[in-house]
């Protein structure tokens, strides 16, 4: 990991020295980038790695004598894929800081086995960018009124244009979930692990670069907001558990807004691509204005949304299915251990005899009785 201090130092370029040198490596070829904006010759090539490109103005069409002012918008295109792999590297080095500086202080005060400290690791991260994505997207929503309005999700489709905080959340989103594929190896995950976080990387990325270059970035973001929400209070409700084992009043909490989430992505889904685009009067398929609603690709996006909400939803009840048996199991244990009622003792068994010496039933000793009978 990078920014630690080592006591010693592997072979240069060896596995280990990129992986404990890596957000040193990645911050060199970032600085690089931004030097260039210092130089003329390079700074064309240097800005359309660090802003969004394909900037639209549009004046709006009124007849007022105070015109407002004229509306900057944004196009996708091919540039965007640098200005993903520059806030890509940005992604890595803030993954280092935050694995060095808050969580490998919490692991050492926790002392948690193998197997939790990576679960920890992996839930730390991931509540961090939720609760960033979550608060960015909530204030997107709120400024874009994509809530208040259901129509706009379809109304006006292709949506080619896209305001500055959208294009930019989205080239984030990207961003991000393509950093993950280089930190499975940066961070070592087990072999067990990898295929499980494989399947939700590539699903994030294929979902998000969909909704992107589609023109569906409207649909996308009122899905993603909710969802993220779901997933922060499930890894928050993993990091308390793993502090305090008896903290898991998250859990069912998450459980009860997962199945929500789940119906209400199905019915915003069905309502865009069932009703909403299917009655557009905007139908038809070309590239070059970025119009793609026709049957086939509304039908492909909603078995693609349908069939994922079907997986994890049979992920979600393995999950607790699991975790049902596995408190069964141990409420059994704990009958099993409960010892039995005490068994009469020798002293009630053999008429008043311990250990094979008779013992009186009364407080007096047999020579104190044989002077009495005498």
């Amino acid at each position: 990991m990078g920014f630690r201090k080592k006591n010693k130092s592997p072979p240069v370029l060896s596995h280990e020295f990129v992986i404990q040198n890596h957000a040193d490596m990645v911050s060199c070829v970032a600085m690089v980038v931004l030097l260039g904006l210092m130089f003329e010759v390079t700074a064309k090539f240097a800005i359309m790695f660090i802003t969004v490109q394909y900037n639209v103005t549009q004046s709006p069409d009124t007849d007022a004598e105070d015109k407002p002012e004229p509306v900057n918008l944004y196009k996708y295109g091919p540039k965007d894929i640098a200005t993903v792999f520059f806030y890509l590297l940005i992604a890595i080095i803030l993954h280092a800081l935050i694995q060095e500086y808050v969580l490998d202080k919490i692991n050492r005060r926790l002392h948690l086995s193998k197997t939790k400290h990576s679960k920890f690791n992996e839930s730390g991260q991931l509540a961090s960018f939720y609760l960033f994505s979550f608060v960015w997207g909530v204030s997107i929503l709120t400024n874009e009124e994509f809530v208040t309005n259901p129509t706009f999700l379809w109304e006006g489709y292709p949506h080619i244009h896209m305001a500055f905080q959208v294009k930019f959340f989205y080239i984030c989103q990207i961003a991000y979930w393509f950093h993950a594929l280089p930190e499975l190896y940066f961070q070592k995950v087990r072999k067990e692990d990898i295929p499980r976080q494989l399947y939700y990387i590539c699903l994030y990325i294929f979902h998000i670069t969909g909704a992107y270059v589609l023109n569906l970035h409207r649909l996308g973001l009122v899905l993603l907001v909710p969802h993220y929400l779901v997933e922060l209070l499930f890894h928050a409700s993993r990091l308390f558990y793993f502090s305090d084992e008896n903290k898991q009043k998250g859990f069912t909490l998450w459980a009860l807004l997962f199945v929500i989430t789940r119906l209400l992505t199905l019915t915003v889904s069905v309502l865009t691509f069932g009703f909403g685009l299917s009655r557009t009067d905007n139908q038809g398929f070309s590239l070059a204005d970025g119009n793609f609603n026709v049957l086939t690709v509304r039908m492909t996006c909603l078995s693609a949304i349908c069939l994922t909400q079907a997986w994890m939803m049979w992920k979600f009840i393995n999950f607790q299915l699991k975790k049902w048996r596995e408190q069964s199991q141990i409420q059994a244990s704990k009958k099993k251990t409960v010892s039995p009622k005490s068994r009469p003792s020798k002293k009630d068994s053999r008429g008043g005899s311990v250990n094979g010496v008779m013992k009186p039933d009364d407080k007096t000793s047999p020579r104190a009785r044989k002077s009495k009978a005498s």
